[in-house]
């Protein structure tokens, strides 16, 4: 538990360090263009981040440890595994790690005309927690801080608009429901139920987690167990200093697909 702490709080202590530098300077870019040169990056506030960023990218010989996560927005183990566990190896490791999130989950598909009707596990506020995670994804590169904020709140899908506000302010939630409530919405959600039900083995519960591509339960074990120490030891390259470390927090709650 002590360890895990550590991990959460270096994760947040790295990742608010860049967002507070760049709000207290004069630096009026989205994040993504920090790091597009030498001005913008000491505009910003993240110069030193940014040099060490293109440095490790120099250094990098192998492919980055592909992580996702098939999950449900309300269901509290992939909750807990997401603002705990993934979350915090994703800023620390974000250099040799990537993370694709597909919410969906144990919902079931049904056709309904050109279009789809969905039930979820957890009731239809979480096919709204779904499909706002979803849309979001689709609208900005920020996406995970939001879901992260959203996820980590006490009301998930009450604190979209003030997680929006925080991490995407020029989104702007009428801009986001309009794709949560029309087709655009309606085919990502489509696309999400194709890929959950592609998986092999299928899924069997949430979280459901893939290493570069693969499931088995040893993989899943620790993944659940210790992320951070999976990718660390599974990417091929020269290893990040933070590598150095291990932390640890067993999970073993699910929402079994019933």
């Amino acid at each position: 538990m002590m360890e895990m702490k550590v991990l959460l709080l270096l994760g947040f202590a790295l990742w608010f360090r860049t967002s507070r530098a760049a709000s207290s300077s004069s630096c009026n870019l989205p994040p993504a263009q920090w790091c597009s040169s030498l001005d913008s990056a000491a505009q910003c506030g993240v110069l030193k981040q940014c040099l060490e960023s293109d440095f490790l990218r120099s250094r990098q010989t192998a492919d980055k440890v592909q992580v996702a996560l098939y999950y449900e927005s309300l269901c509290p183990g992939c909750r807990g595994f997401l603002v705990e566990m993934l979350f915090p190896t994703w800023v620390l490791l974000n250099e040799i790690m990537s993370v694709t999130l597909v919410p969906y989950g144990n919902a079931q598909e049904k056709p309904d005309g050109p279009k789809y009707t969905y039930e979820c596990q957890h009731g239809q506020p979480e096919c709204l927690g779904n499909m706002i995670e979803t849309c979001v994804m689709n609208m900005t590169n920020m996406a995970f801080p939001i879901i992260f904020c959203m996820e980590s709140s006490a009301d998930v899908i009450g604190s979209a608009e003030s997680c929006l506000k925080l991490y995407a302010p020029a989104l702007g939630i009428d801009k986001l429901m309009s794709c949560v409530k029309g087709d655009q919405g309606n085919q990502l959600m489509h696309q999400n139920a194709v890929a959950t039900g592609a998986l092999k083995p299928p899924h069997q519960y949430v979280p459901w987690v893939t290493i570069n591509g693969e499931h088995t339960e040893d993989l899943q074990d620790k993944a659940m167990s210790s992320l951070f120490t999976l990718v660390c030891s599974l990417y091929k390259g020269p290893k990040p200093v933070v590598c150095g470390g291990t932390q640890r927090r067993h999970y073993r709650s699910y929402c079994r697909n019933e």
